[in-house]
């Protein structure tokens, strides 16, 4: 989600390098390299790695293998990563699930700043699609905020976890809108997706490019967009903002992490694979496609990035736990 201010940069000095990192190996990588992606398969983040796969796999001479490790809003994979070894050859590609969800969860077993070495911001979209089955009678979020004052309680949206992109921009709605619209949560997207499309949910807030073809296929209806602007991709949705939340300006974005202790070299050497990566005409034209823009930040960039989206994310969940009691 799009950062909306400072909060406190002194977050940033968490992240110094480990003073234990080694220099770039000369043969890396000369084996093959996971990459976690901590959501099912189908959903947001993989489809952008999958995407990026076969040219960092071309770039660096190694096969890249996708680890699809759902469960608990993304926590299960990125703990994996937080425990692996430095060293290259395990990778963390997920969404703003990585600083969003820690707040909205307890016991979560990592940090989102220390535990991790930051190595791009990939990409970021035009917001959240707000979509409902086609039989719901919600043609607009006015219709959707109408039906949830009617029915307190009665109404569900599907969630994959605290603090995920299906989760927070739901959240921020209720609170603007003073509706009470209750919180089922699926395991990822794609199981929320199955019960949203055959009706037994209500509303989910999906990426782009999994709305997209559900949108063109007839299987769903989209009412909003989360983000300051229309896309092109779906010209006729109007924003959060057009249909009457005023400042509701939510986006995703997509990053690539190692675990903390990656050695400078290391985070240059993916930094520099994942601009050339990006640059490809071909993921250019999916990713505009998909109504995403590739980004390919400088590690310190990201870095910066990630402790004060990890700092206003806490923030907000604060802020929502204390309007929830």
């Amino acid at each position: 989600m799009r950062n909306r201010n400072s909060f406190i940069g002194l977050v940033t000095t968490l992240v110094a390098v480990s003073t234990t990192a080694q220099p770039l190996p000369r043969d890396y990588p000369n084996k093959p390299i996971r990459v976690v992606v901590p959501s099912p398969a189908g959903g947001p983040p993989d489809l952008v790695m999958r995407m990026l796969l076969p040219h960092y796999s071309a770039q660096l001479g190694q096969p890249l293998v996708l680890d699809n490790r759902a469960g608990a809003g993304g926590v299960v994979g990125s703990a994996t990563v937080a425990k692996a070894a430095p060293d290259g050859y395990t990778w963390l590609s997920t969404t703003a699930s990585h600083t969003n969800t820690p707040p909205f969860n307890k016991n979560v077993p990592f940090d989102p700043v220390k535990d991790f070495s930051h190595v791009t911001l990939l990409a970021q979209n035009f917001g959240q699609a707000v979509v409902v089955p086609l039989n719901s009678p919600a043609k607009n979020v006015q219709d959707l905020i109408a039906l949830a004052k009617k029915q307190p309680g009665k109404l569900n949206y599907a969630s994959a976890g605290a603090g995920t992109a299906s989760h927070i921009p739901a959240e921020v709605m209720k609170s603007m809108a003073g509706v009470d619209i209750v919180a089922v949560q699926y395991k990822g997207t794609p199981e929320g997706m199955t019960d949203l499309i055959a009706g037994r949910m209500d509303v989910m807030f999906i990426g782009t490019p999994v709305a997209l073809p559900l949108l063109q296929s007839g299987r769903l209806r989209v009412l909003a967009l989360t983000g300051a602007k229309r896309w092109k991709g779906m010209p006729d949705i109007p924003t959060m903002q057009e249909a009457g939340f005023k400042d509701y300006d939510l986006i995703n974005w997509f990053g690539l992490w190692l675990p903390a202790g990656a050695s400078p070299a290391m985070i240059a050497r993916l930094h520099a694979e994942s601009v050339k990566a990006l640059a490809m005409p071909e993921v250019v034209k999916q990713f505009d496609v998909l109504g995403l823009e590739g980004v390919g930040s400088k590690p310190a960039d990201f870095t910066k990035f990630v402790a004060q989206q990890s700092a206003f994310m806490t923030a907000l969940a604060r802020k929502i736990e204390t309007a929830g009691k």
